[in-house]
Formats: C-alpha cells, sequence, structure tokens
C-alpha cells in the first residue's frame, strides 16, 4: 500500500489545530496563540520528538511505523475510522478492532485526561493496563514497564508471587477464584486461538493453583465494590472501584476512590504527593 504523504501531513495538521489543551488534559495558559494544540504538545501526548512528529507534517521524514501510527492516534484521540484512515495514508492496513484492539476510544480518553488526581487506568478484557494516571502509577506500579503475557494481571497473579503482594492476604483466595473465572469466561467467549486461549494454556503450563480452579469450572464470579491494598509506602487502603465500560473494545475504565475523612482517603492524597513508587 502506497502512503500518501501529503494526504498525511494535511491530515495530521487539521487534527492538530481542531483539539484544544483541554480536550486533552493539558492546562491552556493566559498567553496562548496558538489555533488548537502545537507541535510540541501533540509530540509530547505521541510519545515522540518534536522534530519527528514536525516532519510528518512537513511532508518529510522515513514512513512511520505500525506503533509509531498506533502512538499518533492515541496522541490526538482519534476515533476507529480516523485511525485506520491515518494508517492507510501512511502506507499500512489498519489494526484490527474489537476486543483484540489496544485503541483507546476518544470518550474513554477524555475521561482518563480529566482525572489527573485519582488513580484510574484503562484495561483491556484480559487485565492488560493500556493507560494510566499519575496516581494509578504511584499505587499500583508503572504498568508500562510489562510485556509479553506479564501485562496481564490475571497471568501475573498466577506466575509471579509479587503481583500479590500489593493486595491483602486474606483476600488472596477469592481473588484467585476471580480470575481464574474471569480467564474460562474470555476464553469460551473468544474461542480456540484467541489470545485469550493462548494466555491461559501458558499460565496453566505454570500455575498448579491455577489447573486446580480451572477444573472446578467456575464462572460469573463478580468483584467486590471495594478493594484493599498493601503499598509499600503508605500501608493498606480501602478503595471503591467504579468501571466504564466500552463495549465496541472490550476495554474497562477504572477509578478508585476513598471515602472523605478515611484514613484510606488521607493516604491517597499522601501518595499524590510523594508520587509514583517502584514496586517490586
Amino acid at each position: 500500500m502506497d502512503r500518501d504523504r501529503a494526504g498525511l501531513a494535511e491530515f495530521l495538521r487539521r487534527r492538530r489545530e481542531a483539539l484544544q489543551p483541554e480536550d486533552v488534559g493539558l492546562p491552556r495558559g493566559q498567553r496562548r496563540r496558538t489555533s488548537g494544540l502545537r507541535r510540541e504538545e501533540v509530540a509530547a501526548l505521541c510519545h515522540m520528538s518534536t522534530d519527528y512528529y514536525a516532519r510528518l507534517e512537513r511532508e518529510r521524514g522515513p514512513q512511520p511505523s505500525q506503533q509509531m501510527l498506533a502512538s499518533i492516534a492515541q496522541g490526538l484521540h482519534l476515533g476507529l475510522d480516523e485511525r485506520d484512515h491515518l494508517f492507510r495514508l501512511a502506507g499500512h492496513q489498519p489494526p484490527a478492532r474489537g476486543s483484540v484492539s489496544e485503541h483507546i476510544s476518544p470518550g474513554l480518553l477524555r475521561i482518563l485526561d480529566r482525572l489527573a488526581d485519582t488513580p484510574a487506568e484503562v484495561v483491556t478484557e484480559l487485565g492488560e493496563t493500556l493507560r494510566q494516571t499519575p496516581p494509578a502509577v504511584a499505587l499500583t506500579g508503572d504498568a508500562s514497564r510489562r510485556s509479553g503475557p506479564a501485562r496481564s494481571l490475571g497471568y501475573r497473579w498466577f506466575t509471579d508471587p509479587a503481583a500479590r503482594a500489593l493486595y491483602a492476604p486474606e483476600d488472596h483466595p477469592f481473588l484467585s477464584r476471580l480470575y481464574a473465572s474471569h480467564l474460562r469466561q474470555v476464553v469460551t467467549l473468544r474461542g480456540p486461538g484467541s489470545r485469550a486461549a493462548q494466555l491461559a494454556e501458558l499460565a496453566l503450563a505454570r500455575s498448579e493453583e491455577l489447573r486446580r480452579l480451572w477444573e472446578r469450572h467456575e464462572v460469573g464470579l463478580q468483584p467486590e465494590d471495594t478493594k484493599r491494598f498493601v503499598h509499600p509506602e503508605v500501608g493498606e487502603l480501602t478503595l471503591h472501584c467504579q468501571t466504564l465500560l466500552d463495549p465496541e473494545q472490550s476495554h474497562r475504565l477504572l477509578v478508585y476512590t476513598a471515602v472523605p475523612g478515611t484514613e484510606s482517603h488521607e493516604k491517597l492524597q499522601l501518595l499524590s504527593v510523594v508520587g509514583a513508587q517502584t514496586l517490586g
């Protein structure tokens, strides 16, 4: 597929000019004269250098990779049709849609951008964190450091003992049943050969506990309304978890809050000051 340099440059420029700072969680500032976002702001949102992004808008530079295009699509808060258009302009086939897609909808991103002072994250149906707010990084660790099957919390739960250290020990038995139940349901939903089936096969090969729970064929378990975390710096927190579902992409936005006036609420405020912690 041939790329359209001029079309790509124009599309990027028009989308950048259409976005306002508040649309992507950035402060406007008092002396702002730019129509829409600045190139350096978009580059930061897309996790790339300003020079690289500027060259794309000027019809210069090499053909962007699919990974780079995915970052641009998220940074510019593109919808799925816009994302696909971007890929075709750059000379690539668009990624698959649906449950295997990691493209977060603009609606979920807009909500996440407004939760900068609250622990919140967007996760896939396999428990892979796609985007976190800074307080969520401080609470549960930086998900961007994980790769492969270990991106899935359910997989880590049964294969990495360190994954359980963040949760109250008395909750571990129920959480094991919950993760096994959910994984089995997703495997049945997506079918043999799916990413879910491959992940389950890997986890089952490594975890005797998961094999025992798998044999029980328990499905339909639901998470508790509150979660108890054991943070290495501030100790135990009891948090309420609200969930917003994007059914088209099978993504969930998880928002963690604490009752005002409680010790957990004070600890959350402390975490926002302390910043992200490096968890084991």
